[in-house]
């Protein structure tokens, strides 16, 4: 699900580019099977919008106290296109993370299956009469089937890990996510979107002994995540099937939730940032792979932070890596009249 980089959010899905520009609708009984890869490297400390600084303005990364996470997220999922214009989806992560202060030699480790998914997607209009343009709009709920509780031993104490690096959230999301397209006559608009609700407070994890001493912040908040991304896809005419996409890429963790109560230890923030890219498609396979630079980023203060008076830190990635390959597959061999490409 979506989700800002680094220590604001680690769970998030690698999809790149427009919404069905990867060889057109899917017809009624085929699947896409898709692997997706995000990797992020976060270890630039900020407080609100600027970088956190000393009383000497210098930063963390120059005294050498930074915090780094080294996130690596891999996202299976299988698509089933029930009708023209309905499909199911189900999602399982796979994630392999660390976190280590520079100025210390521990690390702490966590891997594992995160929280799984399952969505159901409609196309607002008929695909057989909407070729240049529609809205998709999916529902479905995320299960907390990831560790929340992974523990590190450090100098023989053990020790609960981050919850930046965490396989799992530790409770139960509505997601809500749409995919819309235009053709020009040039390129191909897209503008896709994603936003995980999350009804539950905390996890009932005791973050450490001295979070104990903290009411406001001694277990981790189960937080909304939501993403944005917009842009256009132009297809190379002298490559068959490659296309090059270019947009700006929002996400981030919010300080209040859609449903219920925000209270628990969370760092909410987002990043803007701009996200260069390429698909090529042949014989129904797609690769794509884009590099999203932040351009803007904001650790804002959370629920607690408020009532407190304080505003912790984040430590966000300069760039976020995602690859990604799906290859779509009709067991049955039904007729695929209807698939026509959007480009």
């Amino acid at each position: 699900m979506a989700q800002a980089q680094g220590c604001v959010v680690a769970r998030s899905n690698g999809e790149t580019g427009g919404p069905e520009s990867e060889g057109g609708y899917l017809t009624p009984g085929e699947f896409d099977f898709n692997i997706g890869y995000r990797h992020q490297f976060s270890f630039v400390h900020y407080i609100g919008e600027a970088p956190e600084l000393n009383a000497q303005g210098l930063t963390r990364v120059q005294l050498g106290t930074q915090v780094e996470n080294k996130v690596n997220l891999e996202n299976v999922s299988l698509t089933y296109q029930l009708t023209s214009r309905f499909s199911v989806t189900a999602n399982i992560p796979v994630l392999s993370a660390s976190r280590h202060s520079n100025n210390t030699d521990t690390f702490q480790l966590s891997d594992g299956i995160g929280d799984t998914s399952f969505l159901v997607s409609g196309w607002l209009w008929n695909p057989h009469e909407n070729r240049k343009g529609n809205v998709q709009i999916g529902f479905g709920m995320q299960l907390p089937t990831g560790n929340d509780d992974v523990i590190t031993n450090l100098n023989g104490k053990p020790t609960v890990n981050d919850y930046s690096i965490q396989p799992g959230s530790g409770g139960y999301g509505i997601i809500m996510q749409w995919a819309a397209f235009k053709n020009l006559p040039f390129a191909q608009a897209y503008f896709n979107g994603s936003y995980l609700a999350t009804p539950q407070n905390t996890n009932g994890v005791l973050r450490s002994a001295t979070a104990a001493n903290q009411p406001l912040t001694e277990y981790n908040s189960i937080s909304d995540q939501y993403l944005l991304e917009a842009g256009f896809a132009v297809p190379v005419k002298k490559v068959s099937g490659l296309t090059l996409t270019f947009g700006p890429r929002f996400e981030g963790v919010p300080a209040n939730d859609l449903i219920g109560t925000s209270l628990g230890f969370r760092r909410p923030g987002f990043a803007l940032s701009i996200e260069p890219g390429f698909q090529y498609y042949r014989h129904g396979n797609v690769f794509s792979f884009s590099i999203a630079k932040a351009m803007y980023r904001d650790r804002t203060r959370s629920v607690p932070d408020d009532i407190l008076g304080t505003h912790g830190d984040a430590a966000f990635a300069n760039y976020v890596w995602l690859a990604s390959y799906s290859f779509r597959f009709d067991p049955f061999h039904r007729n695929h009249s209807a698939a026509t490409p959007h480009q």
